[in-house]
């Protein structure tokens, strides 16, 4: 149950309900937050704005605004459940090619920690030499690509808006995907995966691991070598 008022979406934010609160600080992310990070700057509000796309990132960040014993504490015990998803997906039968869509109109893939958490969590993704831009529009994808490289798995979480599967399922050609065929198609809520802290990390790790074991032992090892 919700305990908290919610005063912002990811790319807008109630300045007056924001300002009601009285808050000391204010942490926002990215380029996407930057006008809303300008407001609250003119209001008056002290905002510190992060950009981390990476799992080390996070920790930074999570080092720089905690207590420092409570930030190392916190980060140690998400690395330790981290190397233990690692040993558990050392015993998958196959790892997964995974495609995980960001957005859909356009396709975009996976920003760098949701890519590196695919991999921690026993997958393969299909757009590896994506995962380093930090902007959304340089991971644009073309649909004829996602179908060209075959995933297996399709994670889609459309930053807070409702992922329509059926949709999806029903683009020209993507039937002979993979995912699509076995009907590995799955929605991780964007409070899961794409807030770039400790959720990610707890949460989102554990619905792409509990999803990959159930997978790589599901469908055969089909290796593909993409010229």
């Amino acid at each position: 149950m919700r305990t908290k008022p919610r005063v912002s979406t990811f790319n807008s934010a109630n300045v007056d309900e924001v300002l009601a609160l009285q808050p000391d600080l204010v942490l926002t992310f990215s380029d996407v937050q930057a006008e809303i990070t300008k407001q609250l700057v003119l209001h008056g509000l002290t905002v510190l704005n992060f950009n981390q796309r990476t799992v080390a990132g996070i920790f930074d960040m999570i080092r720089l605004v905690g207590v420092q014993f409570t930030g190392d504490a916190l980060i140690h015990k998400l690395k330790s459940k981290m190397d233990a998803t690692v040993v558990s997906a050392a015993s998958f039968p196959h790892r997964p090619r995974v495609y995980f869509e960001e957005w859909h109109e356009p396709l975009i893939s996976g920003i760098g920690w949701v890519e590196e958490l695919i991999e921690i969590a026993g997958g393969t993704p299909v757009f590896p030499e994506l995962r380093t831009q930090g902007k959304a529009q340089d991971r644009v994808v073309d649909p004829a690509e996602v179908i060209r490289r075959d995933p297996e798995v399709i994670f889609a979480s459309w930053c807070g808006m409702k992922v329509k599967i059926d949709e999806i399922r029903q683009r020209p050609g993507w039937q002979q995907i993979s995912a699509v065929r076995y009907g590995h198609l799955y929605e991780i809520p964007s409070s899961s995966i794409l807030q770039p802290g400790p959720a990610a990390l707890t949460d989102g790790l554990r619905l792409l691991h509990e999803t990959l074991a159930r997978v790589s032992r599901a469908v055969p090892n089909r290796t593909r070598v993409l010229l």
